[in-house]
């Protein structure tokens, strides 16, 4: 198992922007899929959106699709996320994850073998 680490989290108002960075910690791993997930409270964590090392493709759920961009470097392992336009409903522990074990585009949380430990971002109306 590999930390990954999080950071670019904070207060924003509604209409701004943010961006993410995420990194891992220790050792060098191997990684099929690494991306963001996000939770709020009282809610699942939900898949915001991916990058495919393998098939050198991102991929988005709908509700952030237009807003927000991932961006990565694989050699590195380092993910981004550039969040724009962000709403209320945007506010969430943000978590960035990696898969080692599952090819293709996933989204699920148990598809995701390495995790960080979240950064808040809050957007206030």
């Amino acid at each position: 198992q590999v930390q990954l680490v999080e950071s670019g989290g904070g207060l924003v108002q509604a209409g701004g922007s943010l961006r993410l960075s995420c990194a891992p910690s220790g050792r060098t791993f191997r990684s099929y899929v690494m991306g963001w997930f996000r939770q709020a409270p009282g809610s699942e964590r939900e898949f915001v959106s991916a990058i495919s090392w393998s098939a050198t493709t991102t991929y988005y759920a709908d509700s952030v699709e237009g807003r927000f961009t991932i961006s990565g470097d694989n050699a590195k392992k380092t993910v981004y996320l550039q969040m724009n336009s962000l709403k209320p409903e945007d506010t969430a522990v943000y978590y960035c994850a990696s898969s080692h074990t599952v090819l293709g585009f996933p989204r699920a949380p148990r598809s995701f073998d390495d995790w960080g430990q979240g950064t808040q971002v809050t957007v206030s109306s």
